[in-house]
């Protein structure tokens, strides 16, 4: 029987934090396909309505949540596929480096076209 073998230690912050980010997005994933694509069609999706949805501070401050539990948990996802393929040394802080910088990036970008379609910037 093959060995097991997981880059995360059981416990650690980032064992707790990508099951927590798991269950947060299953949870708001579900509350978004349902609002925007069972209550509203695809082609009913439109700038003004984005818009309108937007302003609401409780559909806003979920959906900035959802792209950062989102991100960190991808990235984090992607960070340990690629410690379980062995990366180590020098190539391991390049690669943390560039997936840290994309993360914050995205989120950055992501949360800055949130508040534009409310309308706070």
């Amino acid at each position: 029987m093959a060995e097991r073998y997981s880059s995360f230690q059981s416990g650690s912050a980032s064992w707790l934090f990508q099951r927590v980010t798991a269950a947060f997005l299953v949870v708001v994933l579900a509350f978004h396909f349902f609002l925007l694509h069972f209550m509203n069609h695809a082609s009913e999706v439109t700038f003004a309505g984005t818009s309108a949805r937007m302003s609401e501070w409780g559909y806003l401050v979920t959906m900035v949540l959802f792209l950062w539990t989102g991100t960190f948990h991808g990235v984090n996802g992607v960070y340990a596929a690629l410690l379980n393929q062995g990366l180590t040394g020098t190539k391991k802080t390049a690669v943390k480096g560039i997936l840290v910088v994309a993360g914050l990036a995205l989120a950055a970008q992501g949360t800055y076209l949130a508040l534009v379609m409310n309308g706070m910037v």
